[in-house]
């Protein structure tokens, strides 16, 4: 048994957009952000990774730029947009609310019915 929790469907784009708020980041930096963040708890592959990066940078809610990455190699960072500032606020007030749901849910006991 893992440790590692199981990504939902649409919520990569979510941690992707919460790892990029926190500051500029290259794609396998936004890997090891999402990492961090989560305590190691999620673990996200490279290749659902660069498709949904390339899906935001389309939708306008990351901006990409080439630069210097910590091991001076050149590397495509992104950042977020005004719109991906907005998304991200969006998503995740409705992640919170659900979140908040389903824990009352799983709290229920059968005196409170």
């Amino acid at each position: 048994m893992t440790d590692r929790a199981r990504l939902l469907p649409g919520t990569l784009d979510l941690l992707i957009l919460k790892a990029v708020s926190l500051g500029p980041l290259h794609g396998y930096g936004i890997l090891l952000r999402i990492g961090q963040i989560s305590r190691k708890a999620l673990l996200i592959e490279q290749g659902a990774l660069y498709p949904a990066l390339f899906r935001l940078v389309r939708q306008g809610l990351l901006k990409p730029s080439w630069g210097t990455s910590e091991n001076n190699r050149r590397a495509k960072f992104y950042e977020l947009t005004a719109a991906g500032r907005k998304r991200l606020r969006e998503e995740a007030d409705g992640w919170n609310r659900l979140a908040a749901a389903i824990a009352v849910a799983l709290g229920a006991r059968p005196e409170q019915i």
